[in-house]
Formats: C-alpha cells, sequence, structure tokens
C-alpha cells in the first residue's frame, strides 16, 4: 500500500479511535497495532497535526508511577472531518471494489 495512502487510512483510524473514547498517544499505538503494523514516529506526528487543526482538545492526567499522559478529545470540529472522510473512504472503497470486481471476473473466467 502506498505511503500516502496509508497515512490517510491511519488517520481516519485514529480519529475513528478518539471519536469512541478518550485516549493518550501509545494508547491509540496499541489499539491500532492490533490490526496493522504501526510506529509510534508515525503516530506522534499525525496527533500533533490534528490536534493544530482543531480535531481534539488535549488534557494532562497524572500517572501512578510514571509520567503524566496528555490525553486526546476529539471536537465538534472532529467529529465532523470524521464524518467527511468516512464518507470519502466509502465512495473510495465502492469505486476500487467495482473495479476490481471486473479483475476478478476477468480471472474467474480464465480459470
Amino acid at each position: 500500500m502506498s505511503t500516502q495512502l496509508r497515512k490517510g487510512v491511519i488517520e481516519i483510524c485514529v480519529l475513528t479511535l478518539i471519536n469512541d473514547r478518550d485516549m493518550y498517544g501509545y494508547e491509540i499505538v496499541e489499539n491500532i497495532s492490533r490490526v496493522m503494523s504501526v510506529k509510534e514516529s508515525t503516530i506522534y506526528p499525525l496527533l500533533r497535526r490534528l490536534t493544530t487543526e482543531g480535531n481534539f482538545e488535549t488534557y494532562m492526567v497524572k500517572s501512578e508511577g510514571g509520567p503524566d499522559r496528555k490525553y486526546y478529545r476529539i471536537t465538534d470540529y472532529g467529529k465532523g472531518n470524521l464524518s467527511t472522510l468516512v464518507k470519502e473512504w466509502d465512495e473510495f472503497v465502492r469505486d476500487v471494489n467495482l473495479i476490481l470486481g471486473c479483475y476478478r471476473k476477468e480471472n474467474k473466467n480464465n480459470d
């Protein structure tokens, strides 16, 4: 998968996870890593950008036995952005599947 497409997919995943509940950075990495390979070096810059763009608010929570954790909370703007991205994603997947359906059909006939 191209790097650019992967970044877009990860952005939607991050927005979706934080839409479900407030999370801290490493927790986001752990959740995404359960289904796809992702590095902290990908997530943290993305979190900074999405926060700067107004998708998230942040707040600190004291952690027992470790450093304080920065939590991310989705904003109304972020919810609207997520809704738009999911709609665009669904249209994209539908269109790609139409094209792949032609390919699969042709290959099935050649078997």
